[in-house]
């Protein structure tokens, strides 16, 4: 049931002769200033949870928040209730990111600060019902970096076209890279809010690359100015299978 829950968490976060798209980072994106997105996530089947995505314009900079909950007979087997919240500059540069797991017994806080000016991010994971840390470390950082959630919003800012790829810089806390993103095709998909006309994406995050395990992430983007993330797909080995994200609704 845990890699329920990472795979969920991960899902709505982010990921040749083909044209390269690079990254301006002293331009300021384009996104709305306020959104709210549903989805609904489908494990081995099943559905096995909900998840809510929200954006706010700061003053400056943005901020997002992403709680994932088990739903139905996983909830029964175990329950999982995770906050995550993130902060970034006007330029969608992570500042820092703060993840209340509840899963099962277990109760962590993992907290990460993003220091441009020093070039390091430092991590903090704490078991918060046993009182002691549980992991703490720092990495280097570039002047500018994403984490996984800022990341897919970075994406939908640079309108990839199919064949087009851009090199972002991802960082967990735990590891700093530059993660590879892919338009690959046109898709028109249904999902639970509609159908939609889509580009599909593919983010490279796993196989030693942000995440240790081999998997593939794909993103489906709506093909318009929106370019909205109307379903988010983790596949990894098949015992633990493939998590699908859907939108279901765009609360106003």
């Amino acid at each position: 049931m845990r890699s329920f829950r990472t795979l969920a968490l991960l899902a709505l976060g982010l990921a040749s002769g083909s044209p390269q798209v690079t990254e301006s980072v002293g331009s300021a994106p384009v996104l709305p200033g306020q959104e709210a997105l549903l989805y609904s996530i489908e494990w081995r089947l099943i559905t096995a949870g909900q998840a809510r995505l929200s954006w706010t314009a700061g003053r400056p900079g943005w901020a997002t928040r992403l709680d994932v909950f088990s739903t139905g007979l996983v909830s029964k087997l175990f329950k999982v209730e995770n906050a995550y919240l993130a902060n970034f500059d006007e330029r969608l540069c992570a500042q820092s990111s703060l993840l209340t797991a509840h899963e099962g017994t277990r109760h962590r806080e993992t907290r990460v600060t993003y220091n441009a000016e020093a070039g390091q991010a430092t991590y903090l994971e704490r078991d918060l019902t046993k009182g002691h840390v549980v992991s703490a470390s720092e990495t280097e950082i570039p002047a500018c970096v994403h984490d996984v959630v800022g990341a897919l919003y970075r994406m939908r800012t640079l309108r990839l076209e199919p064949g087009q790829h851009a090199e972002l810089p991802l960082s967990d806390g735990k590891r700093s890279v530059d993660a590879r993103v892919e338009a690959l095709d046109r898709e028109t998909i249904e999902t639970p809010s509609g159908q939609y006309r889509t580009v599909r994406h593919e983010a490279f995050l796993f196989n030693d690359v942000l995440f240790r395990r081999p998997g593939r992430l794909f993103i489906w983007l709506t093909d318009d100015e929106r370019r909205l993330p109307v379903q988010i797909q983790v596949r990894l080995q098949l015992h633990v299978g493939t998590v699908t994200v859907q939108l279901e609704k765009i609360e106003t």
